[in-house]
């Protein structure tokens, strides 16, 4: 651990060239006191390293001299992939590694390179959660991709859509998806694999078994498909609507994108108010009850009429509640 600091500390010198005490010991998580004891060790090391006190002082390298131990370890280089997310690589347990990854690579490029990356820092930041919600990740989030990683079977206790299971699962993968994580998992004896929310998964226990993993799998080719059969299975049936001018701009903020275009393509020409009639997709009845609802009273469902029943049930019982003393 306290090489893994002084190689830091080094590459943090190398990338900025000075830092104060205060400044390094913020970066490393440690106290001023544990880095002067860094910097004389490094000192005993021959390292040429120097102070200068002062307000613009702080802690350098002597010009030109540049550490060589820079080069990635085997776990660093098979995280080096989510470099760019380190909010995600926190969940799964990864941060410090990746922070050194990516320290280690700033401090071997060369100097423009290495103001080109600084600068891409600066200007472009990926954020994968929602606006409404920091991502649903689990407590056996860490553990799923270690058996994941060492294909190793689990024995988990979901919550499904009807009730808690048990299930024993080889997981084949991970996949982040607006701020949710996913597992691909195959039960053994089962032909194909299946997509599990990991935050569903209330108990987990790793099992010394190994599986192997289908030779042909990929990843990223399976969940492409799997998106584009959960899209078509998504809209089974639809509903015609009549939508004012602002229940329409509210349903191009929060509806789907195939929701907005059929909208787009079947509305009618407006009436004296504005109104217009369109047709849109649904998934089921539930979905669109609670999806509808929220547009208020600038939505009129015409069918199916079951739809329109849920939904004027749903306005008088809280017109009633309202209503009370």
């Amino acid at each position: 651990m306290r090489a893994s600091r002084l190689l830091s500390l080094l590459l943090l010198l190398q990338q900025h060239g000075r830092l104060t005490a205060a400044q390094l010991a913020e970066r490393l998580a440690v106290s001023p006191r544990t880095i002067y004891r860094d910097v004389e060790s490094l000192h005993a090391a021959g390292i040429p390293l120097y102070g200068e006190a002062g307000h613009a002082g702080g802690y350098q390298l002597v010009d030109g001299w540049r550490t060589r131990l820079t080069g990635l370890t085997s776990e660093e280089a098979d995280r080096l992939f989510l470099a760019g997310l380190p909010g995600p690589a926190d969940e799964l347990g990864y941060g410090d590694v990746v922070a050194t990854v990516r320290l280690k690579l700033h401090a071997a490029l060369p100097a423009p390179l290495r103001d080109r990356a600084t600068q891409l820092q600066q200007r472009f930041h990926l954020d994968p959660a929602g606006w409404y919600a920091d991502g649903d990740a689990s407590p056996e989030l860490a553990r799923t991709a270690e058996a994941v990683w060492r294909q190793h079977r689990i024995e988990v206790r979901y919550r499904g859509w009807n009730g808690e299971v048990t299930r024993v699962l080889e997981p084949y993968g991970l996949v982040l998806k607006g701020g949710r994580w996913y597992v691909v998992a195959n039960q053994p004896g089962r032909s194909a694999p299946a997509t599990y929310r990991v935050n569903q998964i209330l108990a987990l226990t790793p099992l010394s078994q190994e599986f192997a993993r289908p030779a042909d799998f990929d990843l990223p080719a399976w969940w492409r498909a799997h998106v584009v059969g959960f899209r078509a299975r998504l809209h089974r049936d639809e509903a015609t609507v009549r939508l004012s001018p602002t229940g329409r701009q509210r349903l191009r903020e929060i509806g789907s994108d195939p929701v907005v275009t059929a909208v787009d393509a079947s509305a009618q020409a407006p009436d004296e108010h504005g109104w217009v009639t369109a047709v849109l997709p649904i998934e089921s009845l539930t979905h669109a009850h609670g999806d509808l609802l929220r547009l208020g009273a600038d939505v009129e469902v015409l069918t199916p009429l079951a739809l329109r029943e849920r939904i004027a049930a749903t306005a008088a019982g809280l017109a009633a509640l309202y209503r009370r003393d």
